[in-house]
Order: C-alpha cells, then sequence, then structure tokens
C-alpha cells in the first residue's frame, strides 16, 4: 500500500515506536528502510509527548464507579 500511495496521495501512520525499533516489528532492516525512506520523504512528523489521554480516563472512571 506504502508504494502504491508513495508521491500519489496522503497517508497517516501512528506509532507508539520510535523509528529504531521499527526493524523488530518488520523483522528486515532493508525492508524497514525502504518503507521509512517512501514515509519520510516529504513528510511532517509530530512527535507527542505526554500522560496517555486512554490512561487518565480509565483512571477517572475507576474512581467514579468507586465512588458509587
Amino acid at each position: 500500500m506504502i508504494s502504491q500511495r508513495y508521491e500519489q496521495g496522503s497517508v497517516m501512520v501512528t506509532s507508539n515506536l520510535p523509528f529504531e525499533e521499527w526493524t523488530e516489528v518488520f523483522g528486515s532492516e532493508r525492508l524497514t528502510g525502504a518503507l521509512l525512506d517512501r514515509l519520510t520523504h516529504h513528510v511532517h512528523i509530530l512527535e507527542m509527548n505526554g500522560e496517555s489521554y486512554r490512561l487518565n480516563q480509565s483512571k477517572r472512571q475507576k474512581r467514579a464507579a468507586e465512588t458509587k
């Protein structure tokens, strides 16, 4: 899919892993390098750090349930 969309349209990818760990997921340095080469060409990378929104929501729900 990435090859088909390359320079043809937009692709949005989200991950909680840094690029350095993608080789472990895809199993091949060569494949990962080719993928990252295409993904990072003409790209905007948004790196977000902070507390997990879902974790905070779960904590609030748990506290609300405990107070009932």
